[in-house]
């Protein structure tokens, strides 16, 4: 694999990870083995945002590796809690809106 492509998984690897880490940190998390996590899901999702915005950029340059990031980003933050919700675990003790 050229280290192009390798380059291009690891920033997409990132972005996906980063939304994982984010919705584990969120009081809606419906995954069970995610919500050990919510203590410090959030510090470990933006961390990981950085880290992918960062290596998005390595690859395409400043404003294609942004675009590439955001998407990426954002399609993995729709489609974790999408799967969550299939998967049909109630979600004990979640709520889905503040109270």
């Amino acid at each position: 694999m050229s280290a192009a492509i390798a380059g291009i998984v690891l920033a997409a690897v990132c972005a996906a990870l980063s939304a994982l880490a984010l919705y584990a940190g969120s009081p809606n998390c419906r995954l069970a083995p995610l919500r050990r996590l919510r203590r410090f899901g959030n510090w470990l999702g933006l961390a990981l945002a950085g880290a992918s915005l960062v290596a998005w950029i390595a690859q395409l340059g400043v404003g294609a590796g942004l675009c590439a990031m955001l998407a990426s980003w954002m399609l993995a933050l729709m489609l974790i809690p999408t799967f969550g919700a299939l998967r049909g675990d109630p979600g004990h003790g979640v709520r889905s809106r503040p109270r």
